[in-house]
């Protein structure tokens, strides 16, 4: 008996490369025409550990593309209101054309009304309920960058979607719901797993039915391998740390030998994310000059 073909890698890092190719093209007619570089703003209030190797990312991807990124610093006393003036500020400088809130937030700032107060139009996150409201009505311009790297994934097997059975796990507002969207309007039949799914027992059942199947939850290793349908693209969104390695959402080892396609943890998602980012900066550069095309 032959042994078993494994899954082709989906690896964010050399879609990130096609991408950022694509983006500098972009970037040298903005530098033509306008004389000027989109400029993000990321706002990180203290100095929390967790946020500080995104904004690092942030900044050498910004730096390779030609793009402008500055950090504003703000004590970790500083008031919800405190934030919400320099947001307002950002909003009127026509120098600024997006702006990023690093998470987490010091207890006293509750994250979402901080986000509100940021034009939809510099969102460079993609999760201004304007811009999710757009992405319903398939108006889209800036999306949520987690979910469209995941999206991105997906369209990088070039396999036709249409008509394809499409199981996205987990409903968060930045990935879950978002990518169901995005998949949607490849004309997939799409179902949204989550916990109520678990706890009447059919998580299992819906994931074996998945062509393609987009998990972000982050539980490590919570969907076995041998629940992936032969041949399925699978994206793995999570990153959890398990005994001091990174380890996915999906059992990797056994969905390999079952699925197509399917994305490495780490070095799928998480090296595009930062590049979708900075297209969404592209793009709300663009929206501001009325020069925006739906993505």
């Amino acid at each position: 008996m032959s042994a078993m073909k494994e899954a082709l890698l989906l690896e964010g890092s050399k879609i990130a490369k096609r991408v950022e190719e694509s983006l500098r093209e972009e970037l040298r007619r903005i530098q033509s025409k306008y004389q000027e570089s989109p400029k993000l703003v990321a706002i990180q209030v203290g100095t929390p550990p967790a946020s500080a190797l995104y904004v690092k990312k942030q900044k050498d991807t910004a730096g390779l593309l030609g793009i402008q990124h500055e950090l504003l610093q703000i004590e970790e006393t500083a008031s919800e209101s405190d934030v919400i003036q320099i947001i307002q500020d950002l909003n009127r400088n026509p120098k600024v054309h997006g702006i990023i809130l690093e998470l987490p937030m010091p207890a006293q700032i509750h994250p979402q009304r901080v986000l509100m107060a940021i034009d939809a139009k510099k969102d460079a996150e993609g999760i201004h309920v304007d811009n999710l409201g757009r992405l319903l009505m398939q108006e889209a311009k800036l999306i949520p960058s987690t979910a469209l790297a995941a999206f991105e994934l997906v369209l990088a097997a070039g396999v036709p979607l249409a008509g394809k059975e499409a199981v996205v796990v987990g409903q968060s507002k930045i990935v879950g719901r978002p990518a169901a969207f995005l998949l949607l309007e490849q004309k997939c039949t799409v179902t949204i797993c989550h916990t109520g799914t678990a706890k009447r027992g059919f998580l299992e059942a819906h994931v074996k039915r998945a062509e393609v199947l987009i998990v972000a939850v982050g539980k490590p290793n919570m969907i076995p391998g041998s629940w992936i349908r032969e041949g399925a693209i699978v994206v793995d969104v999570g990153i959890n740390r398990v005994e001091g390695k990174t380890v996915g959402d999906v059992d990797f080892e056994g969905a390999r030998s079952r699925a197509a396609f399917i994305t490495p943890v780490p070095g799928g998602v998480g090296p595009l994310t930062v590049t979708m980012l900075m297209k969404n900066v592209v793009q709300a550069y663009l929206w501001q000059k009325d020069e925006s095309r739906s993505q």
